[in-house]
């Protein structure tokens, strides 16, 4: 999988997952698959490699800022691990393969499929996890709702993630009913206009 987004020449990027989790984000990740595949031709074995800011801004024209906040997101989503060490210390990383094939072939994160003894087992986490922002703001990508992810983060954080009187159990079905109110407004909003606009159709009769 690793092969087909990297490129000693070229930065190859999936387009779909730059939908999911960002262009700069999508861009970073290539390059840092494309540094892995150099470190494992010369015989990394544990998966740690570094990179540099400055080599990092060279190969992508992202600046230092920009990195930091883009391998923050990473981290976020668990698609790479990052950390300094040595001395001088350097930024060592780590790609998660498994979650990344999970962004690019868009699985859900409540349900996982596990293969056992030739049978198919569907593992449903029975435990509500809080959403990251990001994880709002992904899902609502790939609805296109333009659903404003920050307030439906504020909404439910200042509620202690309830629906009424009790614990919320799936954050992605408070977004489809956040979507739907949002419609059915927007939908309101529309009829009223057209119904002032009649009115004063009349009055001019």
């Amino acid at each position: 999988m690793k092969h087909l987004l990297s490129s000693s020449a070229f930065l190859v990027f999936n387009k779909e997952l730059a939908r999911q989790i960002g262009l700069k984000e999508t861009v970073l990740l290539a390059d840092l698959i494309s540094k892995e595949e150099y470190f494992i031709t010369n015989g990394m074995s544990d998966g740690w490699f570094f990179n540099t800011e400055d080599n990092i801004q060279k190969d992508t024209t992202l600046t230092p800022s920009q990195q930091r906040k883009c391998i923050k997101n990473l981290v976020e989503l668990n698609i790479i691990e990052a950390k300094r060490k040595g001395v001088p210390a350097k930024r060592y990383f780590k790609i998660n393969e498994e979650q990344v094939i999970n962004f690019l072939n868009n699985l859900s994160l409540k349900k996982v499929t596990s293969i056992n003894n030739n049978k198919e087992i569907k593992i449903n986490n029975k435990y509500f996890k809080k959403p990251k922002p990001i994880e709002i703001k992904i899902y609502c990508i790939e609805r296109q709702n333009n659903v404003d992810f920050e307030a439906f983060y504020d909404f439910y954080e200042s509620k202690g993630w309830k629906v009424g009187k009790n614990k919320m159990k799936d954050w992605k079905a408070a977004v489809r009913n956040w979507e739907r109110r949002k419609q059915k407004t927007s939908k309101m909003s529309k009829l009223d206009a057209q119904i002032n606009a009649w009115s004063e159709a009349k009055k001019l009769l």
